[in-house]
Order: structure tokens, then C-alpha cells, then sequence
């Protein structure tokens, strides 16, 4: 895993695949991300994570294979720094190809780990959809547990919470 930075969120939003390949040292996948997936991901837009990044990319990384020659296999960011409250919100994404192999456990559970040794984090969220079956898996594993539900436009979405007590790699 390797940081998310200015440069390479600029390359993504720019459709820059050459640049952000040679920013990484790794070979993107042919379809992630994309500029919708990198906007929904930071939630934020790039002017945002321009006029504060150690705040937008707090903890983000890009997630690589290990492989001679590396690829791209998805990334684990944080929806900002910690809060007032001490919280922080994790978002991860898996390239297709690359799904129900252990990357997302691996990725996500190495970020959230560093994250809770941060002196300022307290607890880290989680959100997913109901039927997201995988992505619910990991976190579950990892100790997340639901803290709140709330409707979306694509069904019910769950609020997951761990901290460091009942955090589990």
C-alpha cells in the first residue's frame, strides 16, 4: 500500500492513466477507477483535496499487488482526518479482477489498524449497503459492529463502528 497523493487524485480526475501509472509504479486496471468512483470516494471535489490534502487524504493508500510487475488493485481512503469526536470514516474499493482473493481484508484491516494507533482516532466507521454481502464480511471480520441503519436511494445502509478494544486482524 503506498500513499494517495495530490498528484496521482489529479491524474485520476484527469484521465491521465499514463501519468498516474508512472506516479504509482504500477499498472492501472482497465476499468478503475474512474473519475466518478474517485469523486464519490473522496467526497469531496478536487479544489477540496487541493486546498487541504493532509486533511482530505488523510491515510489514504493505494493498494498493489505484489507481483514482479505491480498492479493497481484498489484503494482504502478515509473520508478526512479525525473529527472533533476522534472518529474517522474508511471507504475501500477492489478492482474486479482482483475481489474475494483476501485484498480487501488485507487492505482495509492494515489501514484501519494504523489509523486506531493515531493518538487523535478514538473509533472508525464504516458504511455499506445491506446487500453488499463482501464488503460487509470484511468489516464484520475486522470487529465492526452496526451502529445505525439509514434508507438510501439503492436500500438500507449500515453504519458500522470499531475501536481499538474490538478491533480483530
Amino acid at each position: 500500500m503506498i500513499p494517495m497523493t495530490v498528484k496521482v487524485v489529479e491524474a485520476v480526475f484527469d484521465g491521465r492513466r499514463a501519468d498516474t501509472e508512472a506516479l504509482l509504479g504500477a499498472k492501472m486496471p482497465a476499468a478503475w477507477p474512474g473519475r466518478a468512483l474517485v469523486e464519490r470516494a473522496f467526497l469531496a471535489r478536487i479544489d477540496a483535496v487541493r486546498a487541504d490534502p493532509d486533511h482530505r487524504l488523510w491515510g489514504d493508500r493505494v493498494a498493489l499487488s505484489r507481483e514482479p510487475s505491480p498492479r493497481v488493485i484498489g484503494s482504502v481512503v478515509f473520508h478526512g482526518g479525525p473529527d472533533a469526536e476522534g472518529l474517522v470514516e474508511v471507504a475501500y474499493g477492489i478492482e474486479e479482477e482482483s475481489q474475494r482473493q483476501g485484498y480487501g481484508f488485507e487492505a482495509v484491516g492494515a489501514s484501519v489498524a494504523w489509523a486506531l494507533a493515531e493518538p487523535r482516532v478514538r473509533a472508525v466507521r464504516a458504511s455499506t449497503f445491506t446487500w453488499h454481502l463482501a464488503s460487509r464480511r470484511i468489516l464484520e471480520k475486522l470487529g465492526f459492529c452496526v451502529v445505525a441503519t439509514e434508507d438510501d436511494l439503492l436500500g438500507e445502509m449500515l453504519k458500522y463502528q470499531v475501536d481499538a478494544s474490538a478491533f480483530r486482524r
